[in-house]
């Protein structure tokens, strides 16, 4: 498996098994009365709580419940609305089709895959000191630097000169840049492109910005696929990384994420998996090419 598919499997997994994990219901007799008590019958067929709380919370993914009782009648009126049509379903054969089967035997699939899921991250526990680990390695060790810049984006490298020729002899840059910049994310803004890391700029840009001094302008035009950039470059400033309690909860979820990968590979390592056919001689795709970057560099 590719690691896009891998990525995609992964989050998807996490995605159906964490928001079931978030609305389970408290062990112990009095939940299961309360999940075993019966709603409504339909045909001879009843529809207990526990199937409501679980259409519910599929329900909720789409529409965010606002609990209110009128909420709760019209979302038992769709349990019985989807019972009936399921009973007719039944009725006329459908799910003895070869398709339909197909589809109701993935849908299991894709609900026991996630269960799993659920119960092995229930027993897998991340300590403070396993999340400060990840941070510090990943996320507290981050260092650089971001820019604060201006610039005016030109089609032609003649007029580029002459706006820094406007600039030498005192013209404000904000000014000519809402007069004469073309990149239209920035002109309104006198060019003001706010902070960013060269990396998230075009390659000459970013190249640029890197040699300049605080409160220059480049004396000579800087090309790239856009055009002809003229830049300044305000401030610069040390890239600080977030507090961990502030991203405790995205390190968790990273190691989560992590934790899902070694159980595939722990399950693979196990299993005899072969692939058969076109699919076991087809070569992996090429990695899509990266998205351009705009004018704004973002």
């Amino acid at each position: 498996m590719s690691d896009m598919k891998k990525a995609v499997l992964v989050a998807a997994l996490l995605s159906v098994a964490f928001i079931a994990a978030c609305n389970k219901k408290p062990d112990g007799e009095s939940a299961s009365s309360k999940a075993n008590e019966i709603i409504a019958v339909v045909g001879g067929t009843s529809i207990n709580n526990a199937a409501y709380e679980a259409y519910a919370r599929q329900r909720a993914q789409s529409r965010p419940p606002s609990g209110s009782p009128d909420e709760r009648k019209a979302t038992i009126d769709e349990l019985i609305n989807r019972e009936l049509i399921y009973q007719e379903g039944v009725k006329k054969g459908l799910d003895k089709k070869p398709e339909i089967a197909a589809e109701i035997e993935n849908q299991k699939r894709n609900i026991l895959a996630s269960a799993t899921i659920r119960a092995h991250m229930e027993s897998t526990k991340f300590s403070d000191e396993a999340l400060r680990k990840e941070y510090e390695t990943h996320i507290g060790a981050m260092t650089g630097k971001e820019f604060h810049a201006r610039h005016i984006l030109v089609k032609g490298e003649d007029e580029a000169k002459a706006i820094i020729a406007r600039l030498d002899k005192g013209a404000d840059f904000a000014t000519l840049a809402k007069d004469k910049s073309q990149d239209p994310g920035s002109a309104k803004n006198g060019g003001d492109l706010s902070w960013f890391e060269p990396g998230q700029m075009v390659k000459p840009f970013g190249d640029a910005v890197k040699t300049m001094e605080k409160g220059s302008y480049t004396k000579t035009p800087v090309q790239s696929q856009f055009g002809w950039h003229i830049i300044k470059l305000e401030d610069t400033r040390d890239i600080k990384p977030p507090e961990f309690e502030k991203v405790k909860d995205n390190v968790r979820n990273i190691l989560q994420s992590k934790e899902v990968e070694t159980y595939l590979a722990t399950l693979k390592g196990k299993a005899k998996i072969e692939i058969k056919g076109e699919q076991a001689a087809k070569p992996a795709a090429p990695a899509p090419a990266a998205m351009p970057k705009t004018e704004a560099g973002k």
